[in-house]
């Protein structure tokens, strides 16, 4: 599947406007970054790059925001529709910020989110 780097950005943005308030309202200092791949060459679909709401402890005083980032070829190499691709970028948000939550790779697994 094909799909522009702007297009698919704006595919994240829609999904992520389609997530129940509950879930992103709760979410502080954290940006959503598309990239076209992992630099390691792995092929993750998506990564969370920060401190988990969990474990921040004092947290909020000049870090830098965490970051969400969603993977392009990946996404566009596994699907073959835009219906499918809008699902599995959906599954990827809620996967990552699972992880902002705390909520561990077992744990999404076993909720379906992986």
């Amino acid at each position: 599947m094909e799909m522009s780097t702007d297009e698919f950005e704006q595919l994240v943005t829609d999904e992520l406007d389609q997530l129940p308030d509950e879930m992103v309202d709760g979410l502080d200092n954290v940006v959503f970054v598309v990239e076209d791949e992992p630099e390691d060459g792995s092929d993750l679909f998506g990564y969370y790059d920060g401190v988990a709401a969990t474990e921040r402890g004092q947290y909020g005083f000049g870090e830098l925001p965490d970051r969400i980032v969603v993977f392009r070829k990946q996404h566009l190499a596994e699907c073959d529709t835009v219906e499918e691709l809008r699902d599995e970028v959906h599954t990827t948000l809620v996967h990552e910020i699972g992880h902002f939550y705390g909520i561990d790779d077992e744990r999404l697994h076993e909720l379906g989110w992986a």
